[in-house]
């Protein structure tokens, strides 16, 4: 036996006897996704012991260092691990700002001290991260932000305004891009880590055309940030902004497929043989269905290219770009599937409006991570070499 086909063995065996079988369904909707963080309110004892026992063996970032809290896997392993997760229909024990953006930056650009610091407790879902990046007067053109830092020796003086902070209310730390050279504009630029509960910090929810408010508007006045929290060197932060936006936009277009359209569809519509009557509808499942496989595809051949050591760089923008509207696809064929029934706004039968609620969430896919207007620039221009 190899000692890949000897992993998977004891990935099975352990995956069997610790995910607990309310961790092996489908998940209806955000409120079954697992934030982790100091306030967060666990659905179920069941979710907490996953979260738990996921941590605590570092699978919930299996190819982390170990001494960082990781798995410490080889790539062939964390996709062995992945596979036997989906074999057996395993949620995501933790889904994190920490791991998909800022654990990635900080294995990059960080201190040894501030990994040793941070990444653990992103790893066991100790501390829920939100992001620090768009400012009212700086959304797409980011470099033009104007939240200013006040050198003060060992520490810094913030003062400014970001908005459209995911989940800013519910975050326990924030990484933030802040101004510390008001001269130059790219260059001018840090990147810190501080406390949410930091006096002067205040948030103020956005509420969407869903009903829910996961972003917000986030305010700094003299918010007192320690440099031992600096990650990388003062006014060079735009090139850790860059690195972590490559993976914020390759993770909004992984959206993944909790349940296949062609299940929730036979489930909905199916006669006594589950076969859907309606011909079109058919035809448009199996098309995306197709698109959405040929995508995952995609998606492992660059995740492949990342680990290998490649620079992923504007390929990011396909991803983005392409899954997003993967995504907002999906969601209008789950609306057709569900009929009039996805118009229920409240009530038990729909679980609080799921269908419609989050249908109307996806149209901010294409906003949110840098619009898919500035994806096709950068396609555009970095991958195809047209002209401006």
């Amino acid at each position: 036996m190899s000692d890949l086909e000897a992993f998977r063995a004891e990935a099975r065996e352990w995956l069997e006897a610790n995910c607990p079988a309310s961790m092996r369904t489908p998940m209806k909707g955000e409120a079954d996704f697992c934030w982790g963080g100091r306030n967060f309110i666990f659905q179920s004892d069941d979710q907490k012991l996953w979260l738990e026992r996921m941590g605590a063996k570092g699978w919930t970032v299996p190819t982390w260092p170990a001494e960082y809290g990781g798995g410490g896997l080889s790539k062939d392993e964390g996709k062995v691990l992945a596979d036997e997760m989906r074999r057996i229909k395993a949620r995501v024990p933790l889904v994190s700002f920490g791991i998909w953006m800022l654990g990635p930056a900080l294995l990059k650009f960080g201190t040894h001290e501030q990994k040793l610091e941070h990444l653990p407790k992103i790893a066991r879902g100790e501390i829920r991260w939100c992001q620090g990046y768009s400012e009212p007067n700086a959304g797409s053109d980011l470099a033009s932000l104007a939240t200013k830092a006040e050198d003060k020796g060992d520490h810094y003086i913030v003062n400014g305004q970001k908005i459209w902070t995911s989940y800013a209310d519910k975050a326990d730390w924030i990484f933030c891009l802040i101004r510390t050279d008001t001269t130059v504009k790219h260059e001018g630029i840090s990147f810190v880590l501080f406390d949410m509960q930091t006096p002067g910090v205040s948030t103020k929810p956005i509420k969407l055309i869903s009903g829910s408010s996961p972003f917000c508007e986030t305010f700094f006045d003299d918010v007192k940030v320690l440099k031992e929290n600096l990650v990388g060197e003062e006014n060079k932060g735009w090139t850790i902004a860059k690195y972590l936006l490559t993976h914020e936009r390759s993770n909004i277009g992984d959206m993944g497929v909790p349940t296949p359209l062609s299940m929730l569809a036979k489930q909905k519509l199916g006669d006594k043989d589950g076969q859907l009557p309606d011909s079109m509808l058919r035809h448009q499942i199996a098309e995306h269905e197709i698109d959405a496989a040929s995508f995952m595809f995609t998606l492992e051949r660059a995740k492949d290219a990342a680990k290998a050591g490649g620079d992923q760089g504007a390929f990011s923008s396909v991803l983005k770009g392409y899954g997003t509207e993967l995504n907002k696809e999906r969601h209008e064929l789950i609306v057709k599937v569900n009929g009039s029934d996805a118009f229920e706004w409240e009530g038990q039968f729909s679980n609080n409006g799921e269908v419609a609620r989050s249908w109307l969430r996806t149209k901010g896919n294409s906003i949110e991570g840098g619009t898919t207007e500035v994806q096709l620039n950068i396609i555009a221009k970095r991958i195809l070499g047209l002209p401006s």
